[in-house]
């Protein structure tokens, strides 16, 4: 799998583009910079959003061809990013966030729920998760994503995997992705904002 991922990234080309997700960029927009971690952010398209609004960014990707071409597009922009190598299995941090955005991280079931649960001890009080994933319904549509439906989410699959946070937004919904290459038309997508519960 790290393999074709490096393949996928190993072009000149930003295959998501250089804008970043519209969910996670109408975030940012609305709220004061803060401490961000973003797992899986490939080419950096929202890291460097985020750090040229002001966040502290940390991010991860397991492509070395991904992390090459984020810290050129980081150059480019004049702004600092922490980007590292790492799988979510292996990813580990002292430091916490105030904010984890994942977007298009497409997990199988096993791997997805550990990552979920995990999620919450890289959060400060109060921080929050944003997610935005492809539903199922998104089997059927040529925008992007995975093809196998055990890769595609469904509401109760991530209504299951944050039931310990307070659910700000959770919604199914249909957009029009234009996103680079690979991320263009109509999708069915799973947005998430959760707060972590203070027990």
């Amino acid at each position: 799998m790290k393999e074709t991922w490096n393949s996928r990234y190993d072009t000149e080309k930003f295959i998501y583009g250089f804008n970043p997700n519209n969910f996670l960029k109408s975030y940012i927009e609305n709220n004061p910079p803060a401490k961000i971690l973003l797992p899986g952010d490939g080419e950096g398209r929202n890291a460097i959003y985020a750090a040229k609004k002001g966040w502290d960014v940390t991010a991860y990707d397991y492509s070395e061809s991904a992390k090459k071409k984020a810290l050129i597009l980081a150059k480019e922009n004049n702004v600092q990013i922490n980007y590292l190598n790492s799988n979510v299995e292996t990813f580990s941090s002292k430091d916490k966030f105030d904010l984890i955005s994942i977007i298009y991280l497409h997990l199988s079931p096993s791997i997805r729920h550990t990552f979920h649960l995990g999620l919450s001890k890289y959060l400060n009080p109060n921080g929050k998760i944003l997610l935005e994933c492809f539903s199922k319904l998104q089997f059927a549509n040529k925008s992007g994503g995975p093809k196998n439906m055990d890769l595609l989410y469904s509401l109760k699959d991530i209504q299951s995997d944050f039931k310990n946070y307070n659910i700000e937004l959770l919604e199914q919904k249909e957009i029009e992705l234009n996103e680079g290459l690979l991320h263009q038309g109509k999708a069915s997508v799973i947005r998430l904002i959760a707060s972590k519960s203070i027990l």
